[in-house]
């Protein structure tokens, strides 16, 4: 088996983190089937807590570094949450309406819809999934619904001020 790709934020400028829980998935721990692409496809709640001082808006997003493409798979982008959200419930990720404030949008991942869309690996190793939390200055990102996934990655590690992180772990 070969080695695995690295997790992105190790390469990424450092900036501080924040407190990450969720009801639904542990960090370190497996993916369950209902957050798959196949078994539910819900995105799991998640609250956090300890933001900086400065934070104008957050970011939530879903990325599986050990995708078979060379650049990963986004599987979220919740975009433009206002600052002081500190939760969203199971299934936030199933429409804009789901989202807090009314400049909040979820851009196009990689499958592609404008939604959470859950782990779906081929057969083979577990992936990684990690559900990040952005806390970021300025209020809302200068993107659109259709912004590839990249150019969005680019502008919130431009504007991130705090990062947390919770790796789960799902194999078809």
């Amino acid at each position: 088996m070969s080695a695995r790709p690295p997790l992105p934020y190790e390469f990424l400028p450092q900036v501080p983190s924040f407190s990450l829980t969720s009801s639904d998935i542990t960090d370190g721990g497996v993916l369950p089937k209902e957050f798959a692409h196949a078994g539910g496809n819900l995105s799991p709640q998640l609250a956090w807590s300890g933001v900086p001082e400065g934070t104008l808006g957050l970011a939530v997003t879903c990325y599986d570094p050990d995708a078979p493409t060379g650049s990963g798979w986004w599987h979220w982008l919740a975009l433009n949450l206002p600052a002081g959200t500190t939760e969203l419930p199971r299934g936030a990720g199933s429409s804009d309406a789901d989202l807090p404030g009314g400049a909040s949008f979820h851009a196009r991942n990689d499958f592609p819809g404008h939604r959470y869309d859950g782990a779906a690996p081929p057969p083979g190793p577990a992936h990684r999934y990690l559900f990040a939390v952005h806390a970021l200055d300025v209020p809302a990102l200068e993107v659109t619904r259709d912004t590839p996934a990249a150019q969005i990655g680019f502008h919130i590690t431009a504007h991130t001020l705090a990062r947390a992180v919770i790796t789960a772990e799902y194999s078809s």
